[in-house]
């Protein structure tokens, strides 16, 4: 009995490292890449895009009419928003710019992680692509406000501050961000699926853990797409001000 049940762990957790690959040849180049996971992210997109505009349709009354409980739910959330994400800043002007980007970045992030709740549908960011992806994109946002604000003899000068032989530790730690910023998303999703797949492997005959995967996908998916984007505006914050 043990061992059947090691066993039924041991293909499991096998089965959790394939992908389903597609591959297209472009001449000699052959690209291959996780269809699922591209569907997926459309998926997310197409959601939000979709109740943007339904959102949208409920705002559109006159300036003096009695605000709709649309309009109030909508502003209540963007108030909630703004004062957890970009709070941080340290410039209430970067913090305006900044808000459209890093509340996108969240609401993309905690829709991808709320997807694996829903069954036969996975998460977008149990794909290390789509981490990294994202992670560069704050990565490259924030080199190129630093530029703006710094300017380009500025933003160099930054990398050998405070003395010149610092040089290549800078270069390490400014790499390391968007490294640490994907794997930090990647690792925290991709342990709780496989924690869900091993309790329902072994528990799944008698009681599927319906709560377990509701925590790990609701609870910890909230938290992670907090995490995410709050790192995002530390990056962008001490890139632009410091």
């Amino acid at each position: 009995m043990l061992q059947e049940i090691f066993a039924q762990l041991g293909q499991t957790l096998t089965r959790l490292g394939e992908k389903p690959v597609a591959a297209i040849d472009i001449g000699s180049l052959t690209v291959r890449f996780d269809y699922m996971t591209l569907i997926m992210s459309w998926v997310v997109m197409v959601f939000l895009v979709a109740l943007a505009l339904l959102l949208r349709r409920g705002l559109r009354q006159d300036v003096e009419a009695k605000p709709t409980r649309v309009q109030a739910a909508l502003e209540a959330l963007m108030d909630l928003l703004q004062g957890q994400l970009t709070s941080s800043f340290s410039s209430a002007r970067l913090a305006r710019e900044m808000f459209p980007f890093i509340s996108t970045l969240f609401l993309f992030v905690l829709v991808a992680n709320w997807l694996s709740v829903v069954p036969y549908l996975d998460s977008p960011t149990r794909d290390l692509n789509v981490t990294l992806s994202l992670a560069l994109l704050v990565f490259a946002m924030s080199q190129i406000l630093a530029i703006r604000a710094k300017g380009a003899r500025g933003f160099l000068k930054g990398f050998v501050e405070p003395y010149p032989f610092m040089l290549p530790l800078n270069l390490v730690g400014e790499i390391s961000k968007p490294l640490s910023h994907a794997f930090r998303l990647f690792g925290n999703v991709f342990a709780g699926s496989i924690l869900v797949s091993v309790v329902m492997a072994k528990f799944a005959p008698v009681v599927v853990p319906v709560g377990l995967n509701a925590f790990y996908g609701l609870f910890m998916g909230g938290i992670q797409a907090f995490v995410f984007a709050i790192l995002a505006v530390a990056y962008i914050n001490v890139a632009v001000e410091g």
